[in-house]
């Protein structure tokens, strides 16, 4: 004490700064150590400016590697209280006809399921892995509005971290990850001409070039078609008419619906295979059912459930059957050609996984009715609530991704 209180107060104060200097600096360093320069300002950044980089070698991301042989395509919904991951009101991509919150859906269980299927675990959604392993490249969704469905999900699960600006192609452009996808309209996949709003023509042998001109610049292809083939149409190949479906016009041959689905996807899958700078990945996402009961589409057919079947409530079987396994087929016999010339196929197959969601429609709740106008609402089956069982199809495409061999291969950021 001495010391510290004697007669010296030119030492004493000399001494104290000093040891406040120290003390200063050292806590200072301890600061700098365990926590990040931009700390205090975290949240008042745009999330799409920290921009994290998927790192390939982390065992988190090699999960599906070590479960390659685990089919993600059968399984059953599991509750999961933590979704969904955005809203009808954080996402501005939600189409009228899907935005079911919006036009006064009462139940909210339907949104907070998850597929887990047998034997393995599938991982909810990454925004942020998911922009990194794309980062650079182009993705183009090919089909029908399900396919726009399936689009608009995909930007609602990255909006948690950065909304696309419009571009080109009816697309979007994430700037901070230089990633674009892309929606190219082709119900049928094949050229086609509308007669009128009851009948089509199909040039079944012929490119739909809508899609097949432009998709060669991307990375990805999402390939999918399925509903509009219940229209009635008329076939030709060859330029000329062979037959048609639900057309009852006389002396026209009558084909079951799968003869023009059949068709259709082995000339999709050709003018893929057929495209010499293309060098990306094709996906198929599989067929998925509707879930009309008590009358079809027209009449009166709705679908009110609240909660996912069990796997033994329902079954895969007739038309949805067929389809699915034409698609199967089709998509066999591209992908061993395409191994050939250098082309890779994928296959998201949430069929399975879709039939045992009734629960996920828009049914009435799609667009606003005036009140006191006496209008018949059709009830849509067909399409999926957003957010809904659909944003799954997401944790399809993600997983997928991440097992590709080549993404081992890139150079880390």
């Amino acid at each position: 004490m001495a010391f510290l209180f004697g007669n010296d107060k030119h030492s004493t104060i000399h001494f104290c700064t000093k040891n406040i200097f120290i003390l200063i600096t050292t806590l200072a360093l301890i600061v700098l150590t365990v926590v990040r320069l931009d700390y205090p300002f975290l949240s008042y950044k745009n999330p799409a400016e920290i921009s994290p980089t998927y790192h390939v070698k982390d065992d988190s991301t090699n999960f599906e590697h070590r479960n390659e042989k685990c089919d993600i395509s059968m399984g059953e919904w599991i509750p999961n209280p933590e979704a969904p991951y955005y809203t009808n009101t954080t996402c501005r991509a939600i189409h009228e006809h899907q935005n079911c919150m919006k036009y006064g859906r009462p139940d909210e269980e339907f949104m907070k399921w998850k597929w887990k299927p047998d034997g393995c675990d599938l991982p909810v959604f990454d925004p942020y892995v998911f922009l990194d392993i794309v980062r650079g490249k182009s993705m183009a969704f090919v089909g029908d509005s399900l396919a726009r469905n399936h689009m608009q999900s995909l930007i609602c699960l990255l909006s948690r971290v950065e909304n696309p600006i419009d571009a080109h192609f009816n697309g979007s452009e994430y700037l901070s990850y230089n990633f674009t996808i892309a929606r190219f309209w082709s119900p049928f996949l094949v050229k086609s001409k509308e007669e009128n709003s009851d009948l089509f023509n199909l040039y079944l042998d012929e490119f739909d070039e809508s899609w097949t001109n432009y998709i060669d610049k991307f990375d990805y292809i999402i390939l999918s078609a399925g509903q509009w083939f219940r229209r009635p149409a008329m076939y030709y190949e060859n330029h000329q008419l062979v037959g048609c479906n639900y057309c009852k016009i006389p002396n026209v041959t009558n084909f079951w619906i799968t003869y023009g689905y059949e068709r259709a996807f082995r000339t999709a899958f050709k003018a893929i295979n057929t495209l010499g700078n293309y060098k990306g990945i094709t996906f198929l996402r599989t067929f998925t059912p509707s879930h009309f009961e008590n009358g079809e589409w027209n009449e009166g057919g709705n679908c009110i459930r609240q909660r996912p079947f069990k796997r033994n409530e329902s079954i895969l079987e007739g038309m949805n059957m067929d389809f699915y396994m034409i698609q199967l087929k089709e998509f066999r016999v591209a992908k061993i050609e395409g191994k050939k010339k250098g082309s890779r196929f994928r296959l998201i197959d949430p069929t399975r996984a879709m039939l045992l969601r009734p629960d996920g429609h828009p049914s009435k709740y799609w667009r606003w009715i005036p009140e006191n106008v006496n209008v018949t609402e059709l009830n849509d089956c067909v399409h999926w609530c957003l957010p809904g069982p659909i944003d799954s199809w997401g944790d399809f495409l993600l997983h997928l991704l991440k097992m590709d061999p080549l993404l081992d291969q890139r150079d880390e950021y």
